[in-house]
């Protein structure tokens, strides 16, 4: 089984419906530009704390990654019960921005997450109290805030509010942010020359072909616990998955996913042309031109 790393060759003593089970499970693989991006986040982390603390945008397009590597960031800075101090240590919070640029929502969401008691009918401005008094309790040293580019459902002041928010609570607990989201996102921050100016962008790009990419085959190919080896990484089964993909590594994900489960059901055992063919999978732009006609 030199085709799986040893976690992978350890599933295979599972049953078809657990192998299937670990095979749709989330799974991190560390690619060079993600590396990267972990990277910057370590830096800010540790940066000195002052009154303009630097920031971070990481911008990508819809299912490339941008979510699943800032919450494996997360994952390696965990709350701490901290039994032999007076509470709680939270070194990163990591929450979603509001469906609408809404102050208030956006102050429950992370009182739900430090499961603290609040009205949510409350002021605002209690609330943004109990908040920045919440997180410097805790600890925080850095905000991780995900779909960012929700606020561009409000009109141009509600916009403007959030954005406020964001600088407000920037310079009360004098941590990084981090905002996720995709270019809307960026042309968001781009209306506030102030935050446009503390936000660093960092791109996670879609896919080339190339040696990255027969990389990132091989990576997944090694996780996938199958009994027989797919190749992934050879050419004419590479140049499909990339086309079916179309760059996106969420998109090759979920196929890998669907083509190793329908492997293990057919006891076919590896993913080959025949089984990407049979799996009924529609390219996200296929999908864009269906919704465009209306189904």
């Amino acid at each position: 089984m030199s085709h799986l790393n040893d976690s992978a060759a350890k599933q295979l003593e599972l049953s078809n419906a657990e192998r299937i089970e670990k095979i749709r499970s989330p799974r991190w693989i560390g690619y060079p530009r993600a590396k990267v991006v972990l990277a910057k986040l370590e830096d800010l982390l540790v940066y000195p704390r002052s009154h303009r603390m630097p920031n971070m945008l990481v911008v990508g397009d819809t299912n490339n990654g941008k979510t699943m590597l800032v919450q494996r960031f997360c994952a390696l800075h965990p709350a701490d019960n901290n039994p032999s101090g007076d509470g709680v240590r939270v070194p990163v919070l990591f929450v979603q921005a509001p469906p609408i640029p809404d102050e208030g929502r956006f102050y429950n969401a992370i009182l739900e997450l430090l499961f603290a008691p609040y009205k949510p009918n409350d002021r605002v401005d209690r609330k943004q109290f109990q908040v920045i008094k919440l997180l410097k309790y805790v600890g925080l040293r850095m905000l991780v805030i995900d779909e960012i580019h929700h606020i561009m459902a409000g009109n141009l002041n509600k916009q403007r509010t959030f954005l406020n928010v964001l600088k407000y609570l920037g310079n009360e607990l004098q941590v990084p942010i981090v905002t996720v989201g995709t270019r809307d996102a960026f042309r968001a921050l781009q209306t506030d020359s102030q935050l446009a100016n503390r936000f660093e962008p960092v791109l996670l790009p879609r896919w080339e072909f190339d040696t990255d990419f027969l990389r990132l085959l091989a990576s997944f190919e090694r996780m996938l616990p199958l009994r027989e080896p797919s190749l992934l990484h050879d050419t004419t089964l590479s140049t499909k998955l990339f086309s079916m993909s179309e760059g996106y590594i969420g998109e090759l994900s979920r196929l890998l996913n669907m083509a190793g489960a329908y492997a293990v059901e057919s006891g076919k055992e590896r993913i080959d042309e025949k089984i990407l063919n049979a799996i009924d999978w529609v390219s996200p732009s296929d999908r864009k031109r269906q919704i465009d006609r209306g189904g």
